[in-house]
C-alpha cells in the first residue's frame, strides 16, 4: 500500500479535472516531482476511462476518486475490475453501509501487499448542514461525519475522506490510525468556489490531515510547479 506522505510535499494530491487524457498526463508529469499523489476523479475517467488512468499513473501514483456507492456485490466487483489498474488510493461512499464497505475490503485485499487504499467518503464538501437537512440528515455535518466514518472504519475502510472542519474530531474519536484525505482546501485568499466547508492548507495539516486535495489553485495557475511549491511551503 502506498506510504503515509512524510514530507509537506508529498502531502499535496493535485485534482486532475479535465476532460483530456494527454493534458492530465502533462499535468501530471509536471507535479509529480513536487506533489504527491494525483487525483484522478469523474471527469477523467469518464473521459478515459482506464487508459487515462494509466497515462496519469506513469507519472505518479493516482489517487482514483470515483466514490462508488452500489450494493455490496455491485462495489466489490467494480473494485476487483480496477485493481489491474492499480490505483493508489480509491474511493467508496460510507452510507453504503457496513456490508458494501466491506465487499470494497475485501475484493482491494486480492491485489496483496500493492492493494489500494480504501477511502471512505463521509459528507461531500460542497454540504453545508442546510443540504444535508434537506437530504433528511439532521444534526449537521459534524455528526453525519462521525457517524459515518465509525460505520466505514468498522467495516474495513482504511481511512476517511472529509472536509477540514472534521479533521480534528476524526482525530479525538479513532486517532492516528485512519488515514485521512481532505478535500475543500484552498490557499489564502482562493475563492471556495463550489466548496462550503473549508480550510487553508496549513490549516487542514494542523489538524490531522495526511493528505490534501488541491485542484484549482495549482491546476489553473499561471505556474502550476510555483502554485504547488507556495502551497508546501505554507504547510511548512
Amino acid at each position: 500500500m502506498l506510504a503515509r506522505p512524510t514530507t509537506a510535499a508529498s502531502r499535496i494530491i493535485p485534482a486532475i479535472d479535465v476532460p483530456d487524457p494527454a493534458r492530465a498526463a502533462e499535468i501530471a508529469a509536471a507535479l509529480a516531482p513536487h506533489t504527491g499523489p494525483v487525483k484522478v476523479g469523474l471527469e477523467l475517467f469518464g473521459a478515459g476511462g482506464p487508459a487515462a488512468m494509466r497515462q496519469v499513473a506513469a507519472h505518479a501514483p493516482v489517487f482514483l476518486d470515483l466514490k462508488l456507492h452500489d450494493i455490496p456485490n455491485t462495489v466489490g466487483s467494480a473494485v476487483r475490475a480496477l485493481l489491474p489498474i492499480r490505483p493508489a488510493m480509491l474511493t467508496i461512499h460510507a452510507a453504503g453501509g457496513p456490508a458494501m464497505v466491506t465487499a470494497a475490503r475485501r475484493a482491494a485485499e486480492e491485489a496483496g501487499e500493492d492493494r489500494p487504499i480504501i477511502l471512505a467518503v463521509t459528507v461531500l464538501t460542497s454540504i453545508d448542514a442546510e443540504t444535508l437537512s434537506a437530504t433528511g440528515v439532521s444534526g449537521g455535518p459534524v455528526q453525519q461525519v462521525l457517524r459515518l466514518a465509525r460505520l466505514a472504519l468498522d467495516a474495513g475502510a482504511d481511512g476517511l475522506v472529509c472536509s477540514p472542519q472534521e479533521v480534528s474530531r476524526i482525530r479525538d474519536a479513532f486517532g492516528a490510525t485512519p488515514a485521512l484525505v481532505v478535500p475543500g482546501v484552498r490557499p489564502p485568499g482562493s475563492e471556495a468556489g463550489d466548496q462550503a466547508r473549508t480550510a487553508t492548507p496549513a490549516e487542514a495539516v494542523a489538524a490531522g490531515a495526511d493528505w490534501i486535495v488541491v485542484g484549482r489553485p495549482i491546476t489553473r495557475a499561471p505556474d502550476m510547479v510555483a502554485a504547488a511549491k507556495a502551497i508546501a511551503a505554507g504547510i511548512g
